[in-house]
C-alpha cells in the first residue's frame, strides 16, 4: 500500500476476507499495526465487518491504522471511538467507531499468540450514531454494550436504527 501509511506502517497490509457463504461478512483486517507500535511483543491490530465488499471499508481501517501508529498518545483501546467524518456506509448515521472487544467470534479470535510469548491483540472498528458515542461517554462501555445486546443489533447493517 503506498502514501502516507506506507511511512508510518513500513509493510502495512489489509486482508480483505471474502464471506464463506453468501449474506455472511466481508471483514478487513490489518497487518503492521503490531509490528510500528509493539512493546515486548505485545501489540493490536484491528478489523471492520461489512456487509459488502466497499473500497471506503478499505479505507476505513487504513486511516484508523494510521492514527493509532503516530504518536503513543493516539493508541487505540478497548472503549474509545473515532470519528469517521462521513456515514459509515451509504446514508448511515453511524459515523464513528468503537473499538471494541471482538465478540461475534469470541474471546479465541482476541489474541493471537506466537512462539516466544508475543502476541497481537485484534480489536473490532464497531460502527456507531453519534447519540451512542455520547451514551458511552455519559453512562460507559459497559452500558452501551448492554444496550446493544437489549437490542440486538446487526452491526454490519448501515441502516441500522440508534440504541439510545
Amino acid at each position: 500500500m503506498d502514501g502516507p501509511i506506507e511511512d508510518r506502517v513500513p509493510g502495512f497490509r489489509v486482508f480483505r476476507i471474502h464471506p464463506a457463504y453468501p449474506g455472511d461478512w466481508w471483514l478487513y483486517v490489518t497487518s503492521g499495526c503490531w509490528e510500528a507500535t509493539q512493546h515486548d511483543g505485545h501489540g493490536t491490530e484491528f478489523f471492520l465487518a461489512a456487509p459488502r465488499d466497499e473500497w471506503i471499508n478499505l479505507e476505513s481501517v487504513t486511516v484508523n491504522a494510521y492514527y493509532h501508529c503516530g504518536p503513543a498518545h493516539q493508541r487505540l483501546d478497548v472503549g474509545h471511538t473515532v470519528p469517521i467524518g462521513r456515514p459509515w456506509l451509504d446514508e448511515s448515521d453511524c459515523d464513528h467507531y468503537l473499538v471494541s472487544l471482538p465478540y461475534p467470534f469470541g474471546p479465541d479470535f482476541e489474541v493471537c499468540e506466537w512462539e516466544g510469548g508475543a502476541h497481537a491483540r485484534i480489536l473490532w472498528l464497531l460502527p456507531i450514531t453519534s447519540a451512542e458515542k455520547d451514551f458511552r461517554r455519559e453512562m460507559g462501555l459497559e452500558a452501551l454494550e448492554v444496550r446493544f445486546d437489549e437490542h440486538e443489533i446487526d452491526p454490519v447493517d448501515p441502516r441500522r436504527a440508534s440504541v439510545v
